[in-house]
């Protein structure tokens, strides 16, 4: 029988390595609540709309937090998931989508379409412990997707439509040290940790502080965006590099 609907397709998830497909690994817009399980071959159906740009999280034991930016074409193409065996030093600091910033936002805003939850507040604190069995590695913070940040450098390269006004960028620190600053959004974001300001063996801190709108003098307006999957990962350095700690 002739139909107009279009038929969703079915996406695989494999192991980046082997190329094998994942079965029962969860699948995840939280935008949409929409949750799914591959079946024996990987395969999972993307049985909701996508709008515009939305967080997909994949989720299963023993790999590393993988997400991505889900765009229209997704809703209706077939795609590939590769995810990552998790290495013994790998940390999942955050898997839950969160959305800092004040709740006040634009239409134009980067992916303000696809904001559900309401904003936790402009700062976002966590807590994770290291070994010191990786103080002879490198460690980097992974951002698994970010969304909604309306930086200058942001709205230059399209990523919203405002024409007005623009934020400053979020700010990272660690240990109460600020190491860098989000200007784009974008998945797989990662953010080179500074030896010096890792406790091994002990509690260290992650913040995040949403930035703020750089044209609006009268109150303070934060820029409301999203992030998903944050982790820590720890790199073997290579031969002949040495490390200093201090």
């Amino acid at each position: 029988m002739y139909t107009n609907e279009r038929v969703k397709p079915f996406c695989t998830v494999i192991d980046k390595r082997t190329g094998k497909p994942v079965p029962n690994a969860k699948v995840t817009v939280p935008s949409s609540n929409f949750v799914a399980y591959t079946d024996v071959n990987g395969h999972f159906e993307l049985k909701t709309a996508i709008a515009g740009d939305a967080i997909m999280s994949v989720e299963k034991s023993n790999y590393k937090p993988f997400s991505m930016t889900l765009l229209k074409r997704h809703a209706y193409t077939p795609f590939v998931v590769e995810i990552e065996i998790s290495n013994p030093f790998d940390i999942k600091v955050e898997t839950a989508l969160c959305h800092l910033g004040d709740n006040n936002y634009s239409g134009f805003s980067a992916n303000a379409g696809n904001f559900k939850s309401y904003a936790s507040g402009p700062v976002y604190n966590k807590t994770f412990y290291i070994s010191a069995t990786t103080s002879n590695m490198q460690q980097y913070l992974v951002f698994g997707s970010i969304l909604g940040v309306d930086t200058a450098m942001a709205r230059g390269i399209g990523q919203n439509r405002i024409t007005t006004s623009f934020a400053s960028p979020p700010s990272v620190y660690l240990n109460g040290h600020k190491i860098a600053e989000i200007q784009i959004n974008g998945d797989n974001q990662k953010i080179k940790l500074p030896k010096n300001l890792i406790k091994y063996n002990q509690n260290n801190v992650i913040t995040i502080k949403a930035g703020k709108n750089l044209m609006q003098t009268a109150y303070v307006d934060y820029d409301d965006f999203e992030f998903m999957n944050i982790s820590i990962e720890s790199v073997k350095l290579q031969q002949g590099t040495h490390v200093g700690l201090r």
